[in-house]
């Protein structure tokens, strides 16, 4: 049986309604591909309190949680992930990457021309019909 892996990922937003997109490492799984930020939730955590605890340590920055914009499960080759996105904004500080390989803004109806983890995409397409 395939490891399954449950996460939440932040579409943080600008005052441009810019999304922050982040590029995961040659070294990570599923190498190369961009993704939304987050991580795994901890035991005892709600999602948001995960969302905001990985940011804190991936980016080294303080956000708010609003709605949740997808819940998608993904079978990958070696593992079944759930993501929840949620749309957040930062509070305090500014995203910096320590874990990934490169990260930028890009306008909601540009998110297409990087190439997104599969398990992020219906996020992505989720948030081009809404942000027309």
């Amino acid at each position: 049986m395939k490891k399954q892996v449950h996460v939440v990922g932040a579409i943080i937003l600008n005052e441009e309604k810019e999304v922050f997109c982040a590029q995961r490492g040659a070294q990570m799984t599923l190498a190369n591909k961009w993704e939304f930020p987050g991580g795994k939730i901890e035991q005892g955590e709600t999602k948001q309190q995960a969302l905001i605890r990985e940011i804190k340590e991936e980016l080294s920055c303080e956000i708010e949680v609003y709605e949740q914009v997808e819940d998608t499960t993904y079978e990958y080759e070696t593992f079944i992930v759930r993501l929840e996105t949620f749309i957040a904004k930062v509070v305090s500080g500014t995203p910096k990457i320590s874990e990934h390989a490169a990260s930028l803004w890009l306008p909601i109806n540009k998110l297409k021309i990087i190439e997104w983890a599969a398990a992020d995409i219906p996020a992505v397409e989720k948030l081009q019909m809404e942000f027309k």
